[in-house]
């Protein structure tokens, strides 16, 4: 084994992994949607250290995509922190901030496999979609008469 050929050290490790963890908090934080929920998809993988930081995400000011994305992130856990994120998803149902309390209560239905019905489009219950049907004529004189004028 060559001398240049050193395992990293155990410091260097920690050092890397924080920077890791910086680059996807910053992730999390960015408007693109897609960019947010891989971020928080990552996250949810490191254990403890993901838990903290989507936890910090969600509860804390940040914008309605970036808690939206914490929220994914959180629902995405595995193993044993899958508790634990439904422990703070709930404590989120109870947050003041609307944003925060909608993304933990449509997380919470995904888990539980219900798919949570879509608010604000103003269509209601009372309107339905017209079907575009035949048109029939009114007066049938009128279009005999037409089609013998054509012939003729």
């Amino acid at each position: 084994m060559n001398p240049d050929e050193q395992k990293p050290s155990a410091k260097a490790k920690d050092e890397a992994a924080i920077e890791h963890l910086k680059q996807l908090t910053r992730k999390l934080c960015s408007n693109d949607i897609t960019t947010a929920r891989l971020a928080a998809f990552n996250l949810s993988w490191m254990q403890e250290d993901g838990l903290a930081i989507l936890t910090k995400i969600l509860l804390g000011d940040f914008s309605r995509t970036t808690k939206k994305a914490a929220a994914y992130g959180l629902r995405s856990m595995k193993g044993r922190m899958k508790k634990m994120a439904v422990e703070v998803l709930e404590q989120g149902k109870k947050n003041r901030d609307r944003t925060t309390r909608a993304a933990c209560v449509k997380a919470l239905a995904l888990m539980k496999g219900e798919t949570p019905a879509k608010r604000g489009s103003g269509k209601g219950k009372g309107q339905s979609k017209q079907r575009i049907g035949e048109i029939k004529n009114r007066n049938k004189n009128s279009s005999e008469s037409n089609a013998k004028a054509i012939d003729n």
